[in-house]
């Protein structure tokens, strides 16, 4: 990808690491207000405090478009009454939502539960 799209000649370098260097990578540069190419993914937390400048990529390199999906294991269906499951289908989770309460749970220390509770309390 450095060189399909002339990022070592534009003298950007690549560096391997876990999510959490390319997120601290990420809001470094943002804090020093440098320039920097991170390849991202939605939902995700970064996407909520930063408005983040998405680079077309033309070539597919990074393969398809990222959605939020709400998945049910078919062995817990049966936790679930027929009215939980009908109110579970009608969620709606877009990727902003699901970047926000990443970010809350990610950066802010909330208890993942307890931020969903808030959210389905305030929106449903």
């Amino acid at each position: 990808m450095m060189n399909v799209y002339g990022l070592n000649d534009a003298e950007y370098s690549f560096h391997t690491g876990t999510e959490e260097d390319c997120f601290s990578a990420f809001e470094n540069a943002v804090e020093k207000k440098e320039w920097i190419i991170i390849p991202l993914w939605k939902p995700q937390f970064l996407h909520y405090k930063y408005k983040i400048r998405e680079l077309k990529e033309p070539k597919g390199l990074l393969g398809s478009v990222d959605k939020a999906v709400l998945l049910l294991r078919k062995d817990k269906e049966n936790m679930f009454t027929k009215t939980h499951l009908q109110k579970l289908d009608g969620l709606q989770f877009t990727n902003d939502i699901i970047a926000e309460l990443d970010y809350k749970v990610s950066r802010e220390g909330k208890n993942i539960d307890e931020v969903t509770k808030r959210w389905l309390k305030n929106h449903h």
